[in-house]
């Protein structure tokens, strides 16, 4: 197997002619991959009438745009893009091909596995490339045999206790789901040069059994991933109630309301709100934590944040160790005391 050939893939996912921020996070990774491999980075757009949109992912970092238009492909219905996707892959060879773990991803990359019968990690948090020592595999000269340049898929195992990295190192390509907002997206540069591939979806005599009658979206209530503040509770809020303490204070500050796994497990606040490796990844300009401990699954969901500032009663709780300022202390003492100085001084 030739590694030095073989695109880097990212599934471009779009609906309705509108992309998520997820393809241009997922270019990102995929271009420090692609670098380390010294091939081009490769969008796979998949609609009808989507075109237009190939000039934003070469401008997020894609050097091609496999692009696959099919009125058939208007909405997602996974035995249409799966074919498609299938038959694509089959035709160019990419080495790597990555997928954002959304609904649409996870639904279609298992799929898509299946038919290639190749691996699949999911619910990545890094991707590197790295050797890989076969030690099953020895050769002539008795060492172990050494694979160059497969893709590391790193992620949270056994409830995150322990990070677990998966190689597929003989069979193409190499796939992955990766979960939202883990990635950094690479600034637009519209300057860029990138060229568009047509390629036919090849649905011709393909029954797809379901048809989309109508589309109903419910928005969600909470962008913790736009919020510049974030007030996180954790168990040691104590109650739902107490919740309403963190709304008062993100209120004062015009910031959202977020929850550790440990405050959603019990009742205290949404799921929708969780942040961790079971919930979404933010980078708030400031985070401020209430009686979050600090679990491992919960800081790699949150100790990017620019400004950490913690509220603990527990001196030793972990999270002093990432915090740039620690306040020890009961948060509802704390808490009434921040907000009545912020509103004093106007927010």
């Amino acid at each position: 197997m030739d590694r030095t050939k073989g695109e880097v893939w990212v599934f471009a996912e779009q609906e309705e002619g509108k992309l998520s921020d997820v393809p241009f996070e997922l270019l990102g990774k995929a271009r420090e991959l692609a670098g380390k491999l010294g091939v081009r980075v490769g969008a796979v757009l998949m609609g009808d009438g989507v075109e237009p949109l190939a000039g934003k992912l070469i401008a997020g970092g894609a050097d091609v745009v496999h692009l696959v238009e099919d009125p058939a492909l208007k909405v997602f219905r996974n035995k249409a893009y799966r074919h498609s996707l299938v038959e694509l892959v089959k035709e160019c060879s990419p080495q790597i091909v990555i997928f954002g773990a959304t609904h649409m991803g996870r639904d279609l990359a298992p799929s898509v596995a299946s038919a290639l019968q190749c691996g699949l990690t999911a619910d990545c948090t890094d991707l590197q490339i790295g050797d890989y020592t076969d030690k099953k595999c020895v050769c002539d000269g008795g060492e172990p045999k050494v694979v160059k340049n497969v893709l590391l898929q790193i992620r949270p195992a056994f409830g995150g206790n322990i990070i677990a990295t998966i190689v597929n190192p003989y069979n193409w390509p190499q796939m992955a789901t990766v979960r939202e907002g883990v990635m950094k997206p690479l600034e637009a540069d519209v300057s860029r040069k990138g060229e568009v591939v047509r390629h036919d979806a090849r649905l011709e005599g393909v029954k797809i059994p379901t048809e989309v009658l109508e589309i109903v979206r419910k928005a969600s209530s909470v962008n913790l991933k736009g919020a510049r503040i974030i007030v996180c509770g954790g168990a040691g809020v104590g109650s739902k109630e107490n919740f309403a303490l963190l709304h008062e204070l993100a209120a004062a500050l015009g910031g959202a309301v977020g929850g550790s796994r440990a405050a959603v497990d019990l009742g205290y606040c949404e799921h929708e709100r969780q942040i961790g490796q079971t919930g979404v990844t933010v980078r708030p300009a400031l985070m401020i934590s209430c009686g979050v401990s600090g679990a491992v699954q919960h800081l790699a969901g949150m100790q990017d944040s620019a400004k950490i500032i913690a509220i603990n009663t527990d001196k030793d709780a972990p999270i002093f160790k990432v915090a740039h300022y620690g306040i020890v202390g009961d948060l509802n003492v704390v808490i009434p005391k921040l907000i009545k100085s912020i509103k004093q001084k106007g927010g």
